[in-house]
């Protein structure tokens, strides 16, 4: 009997109860699965998940349940989650070993792990001068000039003096390592996040009823945008060396790493205009622009859940039907690692899974790995192979 209709609601209500620190009680009630398999599923769950899943998953209001995908996996209809959750769901990976589960049990290679020195990503950044000297900010050392504040997780600019006429615009640059991310709060109230690999530049204040400008030159940064309303009409841009987005009060996701082919803009809130030296394209909220770099054509599309794409400022990774090689490309940039996977086939596996950013990678590891889909892996200095 196909009872993947009554599967996806019964998973919910699990994740649920286990959220909520409560006894998954609705696993008894299904009549789903016989005896046994309730049993198999159960030894997975122990009390003390209960409260670690609570310690990794965030707790934003307007936090959205995350979905239960199923689909086939083999001639034989067998349906079950192909997707591996992250380390912050046990209850999933408790499923997965269920619907996969063949006539032998799976055996898992045991991982090999030489000189581990991935560590988990921080607060870090290097801030660049307009006389080009370096300023390194990062947790527990303060920096603190006239018009600069910073405790080494954040760089607060001051707000700039309207009465005093700016004519002479200095630059700052903020460079964000991999393993590394900050928060900055532009003088004109504009706050930005910026992840891993990520480039900033600047003015340290804006000019007085004059286009407020940025360039992002490389890496991902979500904006929340200081309305023009609040500065005599001014409205804010940023550039790109392939694209610019001109926006009026609005908050939004652009991602632009130097390795890869496309920049993507997301609107959550709003309204912005992207445009390249061929095309313009006007965003409402909840959809996406995707710049082609090699044909230089901008394609639209509509986002789902606009959280999976800006999760990442708010601590947690939140990847829905994602291939483990872009999975691992997101991970490679907070850890600061290098990752190969051997198997071809195994890249395009897709999975969804949350996990916080907190987690060190190996949690993250023995959650894919125990769906069944990886083998092993392999650590050596700061190096990640997927067997």
């Amino acid at each position: 009997m196909d009872n993947s209709n009554k599967i996806k609601p019964l998973s919910e209500k699990l994740a649920a109860s286990l959220i909520k620190n409560e006894s998954p009680s609705d696993l008894k009630k299904s009549e789903i699965f016989d005896a046994e398999i309730e049993s198999q599923i159960l030894s997975n769950i122990k009390e003390s998940t209960y409260s670690e899943l609570l310690n990794d998953i965030d707790a934003k209001e307007d936090w959205k349940p995350l979905k239960r995908k199923i689909k086939k996996r083999s001639k034989k209809a067998l349906r079950f989650w192909s997707y591996g959750v992250a380390a912050s769901l046990v209850l999933l990976i408790s499923l997965a070993f269920v619907f996969n589960k063949t006539d032998q049990d799976i055996e898992f290679g045991t991982p090999v792990i030489v000189n581990n020195n991935i560590e988990t990503g921080t607060d870090k950044a290097t801030l660049t001068l307009e006389d080009g000297s370096e300023v390194a900010l990062e947790k527990g050392t303060p920096y603190q000039t006239a018009n600069v504040t910073s405790n080494g997780e954040e760089i607060v600019y001051n707000k700039a003096d309207k009465s005093k006429p700016n004519h002479y615009i200095a630059y700052n640059v903020l460079t964000i390592p991999r393993g590394g991310q900050f928060y900055i709060l532009l003088s004109d109230g504009t706050k930005v996040w910026l992840n891993s690999e990520s480039q900033l530049k600047y003015p340290v204040a804006f000019s007085t009823g004059e286009t407020r400008q940025v360039e992002l030159i490389y890496g991902e940064a979500y904006f929340d945008v200081s309305p023009s309303t609040e500065h005599e009409g001014a409205k804010f841009k940023v550039f790109h060396q392939s694209q610019e987005v001109e926006v009026l009060g609005t908050e939004f996701n652009i991602k632009a790493y130097k390795d890869e082919t496309t920049i993507s803009t997301t609107l959550v809130e709003g309204k912005v205009a992207v445009s390249t030296a061929h095309t313009n394209e006007v965003l409402e909220p909840n959809q996406q622009s995707n710049l082609d770099l090699k044909t230089n054509n901008i394609s639209m599309a509509k986002v789902t859940d606009v959280y999976n794409i800006i999760a990442w400022k708010d601590g947690v990774f939140s990847f829905e039907n994602k291939p483990l090689k872009e999975i691992l490309k997101v991970l490679s940039r907070w850890y600061d690692m290098d990752v190969t996977i051997e198997n071809t086939v195994e890249e395009e596996e897709r999975f969804i899974g949350t996990f916080n950013k907190s987690n060190s990678l190996e949690d993250i590891l023995i959650a894919i790995t125990s769906t069944g889909f990886i083998n092993t892996y392999e650590i050596k200095d700061k190096s990640l192979t997927i067997k």
